[in-house]
């Protein structure tokens, strides 16, 4: 009997596949966006540099030395891949605010209830939700990041996905306040922020479904998302009792 060869994108959700991938390709490699073209909003959701936060499917990107270089203190990246993280982990020995940990973003019980100010996310969601069972691993993974936040910390989250789907996922995991900012997928490292036609760190205007979007910023815009998500235990409490 012939199994399916799974396609790339549905290899996402794989260890295997990661550990291939940073094994043939080693050079440094940002998803979505850079954390210069990000630093504004990072800056504005997490103004306590001293405090901890968590940076999710880190991949070999150089976002997580951006934010020390920024000066932030306390930086946790983790991965699936043990591949990609005994490179970084041997990459960055001499920089102590930079931590390095083999993790599944699915299941974090090395860490605590309430650990992180911020929990930073570009294309790990998007990830699990290329791979089976997405619906259920997603929620696994929404749940975990909501727990190892602290009250009112920021889970942020880059990705391609539109609200109409991604709201839906917040909703049903956790309960969350949830701002949507966009920014051009274009922006680069020599484009200045003053270029883009969107302004990042102003929220765009967003009903419960995500339907208030297209009148904000159009049909179709080439940009990538940023839904920057609070945790709100008393939303979670009305929840409860309702």
């Amino acid at each position: 009997m012939e199994t399916e060869t799974p396609t790339p994108t549905q290899s996402y959700s794989e260890q295997w596949y990661w550990d291939e991938r940073y094994t043939n390709e080693s050079d440094p490699f940002d998803w979505y966006q850079n954390y210069t073209s990000l630093a504004p909003l990072i800056n504005l959701y997490v103004p306590q540099r001293p405090h901890p936060v968590l940076v999710i499917g880190c991949g070999n990107s150089a976002f997580s030395e951006g934010m020390v270089d920024d000066g932030y203190e306390d930086v946790v990246s983790i991965d699936i891949s043990s591949v990609v993280i005994d490179a970084m982990v041997k990459k960055y020995s001499d920089r102590p605010q930079l931590k390095y940990l083999k993790m599944d973003v699915r299941d974090m019980k090395m860490f605590g209830d309430a650990s992180f100010d911020a929990v930073i996310d570009k294309g790990t969601l998007d990830s699990i939700l290329c791979g089976s069972n997405s619906r259920q691993h997603s929620t696994q993974m929404l749940e975990e990041v909501w727990r190892v936040l602290k009250e009112k910390g920021v889970y942020i989250l880059i990705t391609y996905g539109a609200p109409d789907y991604r709201l839906r996922l917040f909703k049903d995991s956790r309960s969350w306040t949830t701002k949507l900012h966009v920014i051009d997928k274009s922006l680069t490292d020599h484009q200045p922020l003053e270029t883009s036609k969107w302004e990042l760190t102003k929220p765009i205007p967003l009903d419960n479904e995500g339907s208030s979007l297209e009148s904000a910023i159009g049909k179709s815009p080439d940009v990538h998302y940023i839904y920057v998500c609070i945790k709100d235990e008393s939303l979670k409490r009305e929840a409860d009792a309702a």
